[in-house]
Order: C-alpha cells, then sequence, then structure tokens
C-alpha cells in the first residue's frame, strides 16, 4: 500500500522518542509533529534529518484503513496498547 497523501496519521498518533528537528526530546502520542504541514505533508520527507523510526514505517492497509480518520484511531488504539506504564510505588 502506499501512503495516502495527507493524512498524518503516523506523524500524530505515535510517540517519537528520536529527536526530531524542533522537537529535540521526540513527542508524545498524540501530538501532532511540528514537521507536519497543515496540509499534513512532513516537511522532512526525504531530509537526512528525518528520524529513522519515521522513514521506516511503512504503509499497511489493515493499520492505515480505507480513510484518514480511520487510520488515526487504529494508530492511536496500537500507541495506547503497546505504551509503557510506568508506576511509581
Amino acid at each position: 500500500m502506499d501512503c495516502r497523501l495527507g493524512c498524518g496519521a503516523c506523524c500524530i498518533a505515535p510517540s517519537i522518542s528520536s529527536p526530531i528537528p524542533g522537537m529535540p526530546a521526540g513527542k508524545a502520542a498524540g501530538e501532532r509533529c511540528i514537521q507536519l504541514d497543515e496540509r499534513n505533508l512532513c516537511l522532512l520527507f526525504g531530509d537526512p534529518r528525518r528520524p529513522a523510526v519515521c522513514g521506516d514505517f511503512k504503509a499497511d492497509e489493515e493499520v492505515c484503513a480505507a480513510d484518514n480518520p480511520t487510520a488515526l484511531e487504529n494508530l492511536t488504539l496500537l500507541e495506547s496498547s503497546t505504551a509503557i506504564i510506568v508506576r511509581s510505588h
């Protein structure tokens, strides 16, 4: 599956622990990447400063579905189900 231009779900739903230009500590889950423009296009696409984790993400029909809202919902669910929960003792 090819990535849908203007989706942006993979730039919003997951947390990214790698530094991103403008976000040196990465980003939290659900936080919009600063490098995502108003058309939901990555400003770092093809740029060597783009985090490897972003370049390694491959669109998949099961995750990305047929529309952008469902993709965001699916990725948000995956992120929350795989998040490490830190509990204070």
